[in-house]
């Protein structure tokens, strides 16, 4: 149906889209029950990240995330002109908040929380969010990257959308490159207070989320309960690879993304070859770990056993 919708918006390519989004805008404010005031819309979202940090931040100031996260946040502040300031997570592959709190200073422009975590997987609770939220000064603007919010599972987790009439220095962005599945088509937006919008809307280029993209994204709305089945599927093979792996004897910590990351110390490369003498696509970080994404049953079955392969062969031990 998504594919049907952008073939038809083919009909009108001869015509520049609607540089607001208006459409858009009001379809993910019904589904977010939110105004429409208080959503942007853009060419995914490290677009809107960028002009995030550039409505917010000058030469000179800082900002501030964990590391390791998702590899674009430095490469869109230092283009913006500031500079980033990075915290180690903590031994449990999760943001370091009270250490984030602390690195703050009066240079401080912009805080990015990923969470779920790109590429460990781990999420920011609520509790430890609103406290680290009552540390930030009201304006240093805070970013919680929720790119893959659709796969947590969980309570404890903070939820943007719960979030953010709290706090007015608070935006939530997203993504429907992801669950989804519109990565190639490009859409992100934000929610937040009418001024940040209204910032995000004038520095915008216009036309930038095309026609096509626009009637995709509204038809994924539309079909949200045909996403959420799908995205279930990723969800149990997800708890299922876990369990897999923490019975193969690797420590691997719990993710509520799509994804699962793997450090092998000193095997680092050897398990990266296992993988492409296996035919399987891997992303790895530098020689610090892997970020394994949940394929379908068969890619995942083949993974695992490229794995206990690997490990079986291992005569020291993996992290």
């Amino acid at each position: 149906s998504v594919i049907d919708a952008a073939i038809a918006a083919l009909e009108d390519v001869n015509r520049y889209p609607d540089s607001l989004a208006s459409g858009l805008v009001a379809e993910i404010a019904a589904q977010c029950q939110v105004q429409p005031d208080n959503v942007a819309v853009g060419p995914g979202s490290v677009a809107l990240l960028q002009q995030l940090i550039q409505i917010s931040s000058t030469v000179g100031d800082e900002v501030l995330c964990a590391w390791r996260s998702f590899e674009a946040y430095p490469l869109v502040t230092v283009l913006n002109g500031a500079t980033p300031v990075t915290v180690p997570l903590t031994e449990h592959e999760r943001h370091d908040l009270p250490e984030m709190a602390r690195q703050l200073s009066q240079r401080t422009s912009v805080v990015l929380l990923c969470t779920p975590n790109n590429p460990t997987g781990t999420s920011i609770t609520t509790e430890e969010f609103r406290q680290f939220m009552q540390q930030v000064p009201s304006d240093v603007l805070v970013v919680l990257d929720e790119a893959y919010a659709e796969f947590v599972r969980g309570e404890q987790y903070v939820d943007g959308l719960r979030e953010w009439s709290q706090f007015p220095n608070l935006a939530v962005l997203r993504t429907f490159s992801k669950a989804y599945g519109l990565a190639g088509l490009r859409v992100g937006y934000v929610i937040g207070h009418p001024d940040l919008v209204s910032g995000l809307r004038r520095s915008t280029v216009p036309f930038t989320v095309p026609a096509i993209a626009q009637a995709a994204a509204i038809e994924s709305l539309r079909r949200r309960p045909e996403l959420l089945a799908r995205v279930e599927l990723i969800v149990a093979e997800r708890t299922r690879v876990l369990e897999r792996l923490l019975d193969l004897g690797l420590t691997v910590e719990p993710s509520q993304a799509n994804f699962v990351w793997l450090r092998f110390g000193e095997r680092h490369q050897e398990f990266l070859d296992a993988c492409s003498n296996a035919a399987l696509s891997v992303r790895p970080y530098g020689d610090e770990g892997v970020r394994v994404t949940i394929g379908e049953p068969e890619e995942n079955d083949r993974f695992l056993d490229v794995a206990a392969r690997f490990l079986s062969s291992a005569h020291g031990h993996c992290q």
